[in-house]
C-alpha cells in the first residue's frame, strides 16, 4: 500500500511542477495538456448536467480539469457549508455554492495562486459573492476550523499528494461529525513499480500517486473516514497522453468515492487562520 511517496522522493520539485501546470490552465485553458478539459469533457465523460454547465461562467467551465463528478455522489444540503478542497478554476464550487443558497457556504482552497484568482473572479461573475470564497492554502494544511465542514469536495486531487494520509487526516479534521466526503480520485488496478512512483513527471501526470482501488477505503478507515465506497468509475484519460504512459495492466481510471465521518461527542472548534 503506497500512501506516501518513495524516500529521497523531491516534494518540493513535485509542488512546483503541479502549480506550473495549473498555473498554465488558467492563463491558457485551450493549450494542449495531458488531460481532458473544459465543459464538454464534464458532460460527456463525467455526467454532469449540461443546462448547469451552461448557466455557469465560461472562465470556470473552459479550465475544469477534474477526473470525475464529486457532487453526482450524494446530497448537499440548502444552508450546508461545503469545502471545495484544491478547487481549481471553480466550477464545482459555483455548483456547490447554488446547491447550499444564501443561507449556506461555499469555500474554495487551491495552492496555484493564479488558478485562486480565477476561481474569484468566476464566483464574481456568477453573483455568487456572499456564498462562495476562495482562499490560497494547501490540501495538507486546509485554512478553516476543526469540524466546520459538512462536505468535503475533492476532485482529482489525492493522486497528486505525497502524503495521502496527511491529505486525509486534513479532510477528517475539518468535517463535522457526521459530515461526508464526496471523492474523485485516479485509481490503478495493481501498485505502481518504485521506478514509475520515484518519477515526479508521472506523479504531475496524476498517474505515478494514484492509489490501488481497492485500498481507498482501507486507507480512508485509517484517517477515520468510515463506510468508503466506490459509486462510479470514469474513463477519465480516454485517448489522452496520460493514458499512453501507462502500462495495459494498471487500468487506470477515475472513480466516484464517498465516506463519512463518524458523528463523536466533545468536539472542539477552532479559529479561522486566515
Amino acid at each position: 500500500m503506497a500512501t506516501t511517496a518513495p524516500v529521497n522522493f523531491n516534494v518540493n520539485y513535485l509542488r512546483t511542477q503541479v502549480i506550473a501546470t495549473y498555473d498554465r490552465v488558467a492563463r491558457e485553458p485551450s493549450a494542449h495538456y495531458h488531460f481532458h478539459r473544459g465543459p464538454e469533457y464534464a458532460h460527456d465523460f463525467l455526467g454532469y448536467d449540461r443546462e448547469e454547465l451552461d448557466s455557469l461562467p465560461r472562465i470556470a467551465t473552459e479550465r475544469f480539469a477534474g477526473v470525475g463528478n464529486p457532487l453526482a455522489i450524494g446530497p448537499i444540503a440548502p444552508g450546508a457549508t461545503v469545502l471545495d478542497h484544491a478547487c481549481g478554476g471553480g466550477m464545482d464550487l459555483l455548483l456547490a455554492a447554488r446547491r447550499v443558497g444564501p443561507a449556506g457556504c461555499a469555500i474554495g482552497i487551491d495552492m496555484t495562486p493564479a488558478v485562486v484568482e480565477t476561481a474569484t473572479e468566476a464566483v464574481r461573475r456568477a453573483g455568487l459573492d456572499g456564498v462562495a470564497r476562495v482562499h490560497l492554502g494547501f490540501y495538507e494544511s486546509l485554512p478553516v476550523p476543526d469540524a466546520s465542514v459538512d462536505v468535503v469536495i475533492s476532485n482529482g486531487v489525492l493522486n497528486l499528494a505525497p502524503d495521502k494520509r496527511a491529505v486525509l487526516d486534513e479532510i477528517y479534521r475539518v468535517l463535522k461529525p457526521g459530515g461526508s466526503l464526496y471523492l474523485a480520485d485516479v485509481v490503478v488496478q495493481r501498485e505502481l513499480t518504485l521506478k514509475a512512483r520515484s518519477n515526479p513527471e508521472l506523479w504531475a501526470a496524476c498517474i505515478a500517486g494514484a492509489l490501488v482501488e481497492s485500498e481507498l477505503p482501507e486507507i480512508a478507515a485509517e484517517s477515520g473516514l468510515a463506510d468508503g465506497r466506490v459509486v462510479r468509475r470514469f474513463n477519465c484519460f480516454y485517448d489522452t497522453t496520460a493514458e499512453a504512459k501507462v502500462a495495459n495492466d494498471l487500468f487506470i481510471q477515475s472513480v466516484n468515492f464517498h465516506a463519512k465521518k463518524v458523528a463523536t461527542n466533545g468536539v472542539s472548534l477552532q479559529g479561522f487562520l486566515f
